[in-house]
């Protein structure tokens, strides 16, 4: 089917329905007559036909492209598993996004992506932040409103008006390596029933999605950097002990157009303490969010548990708040590299398995993130 020409043919019908439309109700300024009407008609079924012709093409063509795309998952996800067993790639279809390196091999698109699918499941900061997936070095201008802020004031007629400029500061995102190490049983995996290809994705994202979480709370700059570095800072009227009018405080540091999507992020030792917390009429400020099972609300907003946070205790910043899409982050997907070690762990009757990364965070939206500090 030419579609070039079905397309121009329809394109022609409709220009033909438009210059009758115009010569009756705008040149004549009359209504349509009954041989007007009825080659409106016609025009108007054969350009139907052509939609539905197209739409029909279109929808084959998706169909197909998703097979193919389920297929090669197929492929890619069996030849994984066969490096995880032998230390072989097989000579597949999978071979063009699967091949060998100095480093071991890079993983085929399908387990990267789960891979990375389970750590937004398991680090709830990473799901919640801006994520990138491409290499290299990433910039970011930001508007630093601290050292210069464009302003709108009253004029007078014929005087000069002072102006402003707004400095931006640069933020890169670059890219630092992390290993995440998984063993697994020679006798799993010797096991034809086993699943060996989940039971490895899930082991290494749980250990990247670890690695991550901590880093994008706790990163001090120095390679990832983490919330708790977060300049809006409210501070808390004790040291030992969180009140609700600290929490009201934190929150409202955060403008209010980031608030619909802010999150609390606190220790499970915090969140023991927050959940006893009363307003003056004696109902818990901490509330069961009814349209997610064991989910809460805090001040209207979802809050999230880490370990990873520092609990209640004089100078440590017990709870984050904010719209954590502020947080930029980079988890190159394209080019993750599994080593597969077949004898180092031979003693161990295991074999290893090292899914590596390349990672970066910055906070680039600064007026989204605050934190608490106790006092």
């Amino acid at each position: 089917m030419n579609f070039k020409k079905l397309i121009e043919r329809r394109n022609q019908l409709v220009a033909d329905m438009d210059v009758i439309v115009k010569n009756a109700m705008e040149v004549e300024t009359r209504a349509l007559n009954d041989e007007e009407t009825e080659k409106l008609n016609t025009l108007k079924a054969e350009v139907e036909n052509i939609d539905a012709s197209l739409k029909f093409t279109e929808t084959r063509q998706s169909a197909l492209e998703t097979g193919a795309a389920d297929n090669q998952a197929e492929v890619e996800m069996r030849a994984f598993e066969e490096f995880i067993r032998t230390g072989n790639i097989v000579e597949n279809r999978a071979a063009a996004n699967f091949t060998k390196s100095d480093n071991g091999a890079i993983v085929p698109t399908t387990i990267a992506n789960k891979i990375i699918e389970t750590v937004k499941n398991i680090a709830p900061i990473y799901a919640l932040s801006t994520k990138y997936t491409v290499k290299g070095d990433l910039i970011f201008p930001v508007y630093d409103e601290a050292t210069n802020k464009i302003e709108c004031t009253y004029q007078e007629e014929f005087q000069a008006i002072t102006g402003t400029a707004a400095k931006f500061k640069s933020v890169k995102l670059g890219g630092f390596v992390a290993g995440a190490l998984s063993k697994v049983s020679r006798s799993l995996i010797n096991n034809g029933a086993f699943d060996v290809v989940n039971y490895v994705v899930t082991k290494v994202a749980t250990a990247i999605a670890e690695f991550l979480e901590h880093e994008l709370i706790l990163g001090d700059g120095t390679k990832m950097t983490g919330i708790l570095t977060a300049t809006q800072v409210v501070t808390a009227g004790a040291g030992t002990a969180i009140t609700a009018d600290d929490l009201i405080a934190l929150k409202l540091k955060v403008p209010q157009l980031f608030r619909g999507n802010g999150a609390f992020i606190l220790h499970p030792s915090t969140f023991a303490a927050i959940a006893k917390l009363k307003d003056n009429d004696g109902n818990y400020i901490l509330n069961r969010d009814l349209k997610n099972a064991f989910e809460y609300t805090l001040l209207g907003c979802p809050v999230y548990e880490s370990d990873n946070m520092p609990e209640i205790a004089s100078g440590n910043k017990a709870v984050a708040f904010g719209d954590f899409s502020g947080l930029y982050t980079k988890v190159v997907e394209d080019g993750m590299e599994v080593n597969v070690l077949q004898e180092k762990y031979a003693d161990e009757h295991a074999v290893g398995v090292i899914g590596w990364v390349e990672v970066d965070s910055k906070i680039v939206e600064p007026q989204k993130i605050a934190v608490l500090k106790m006092a």
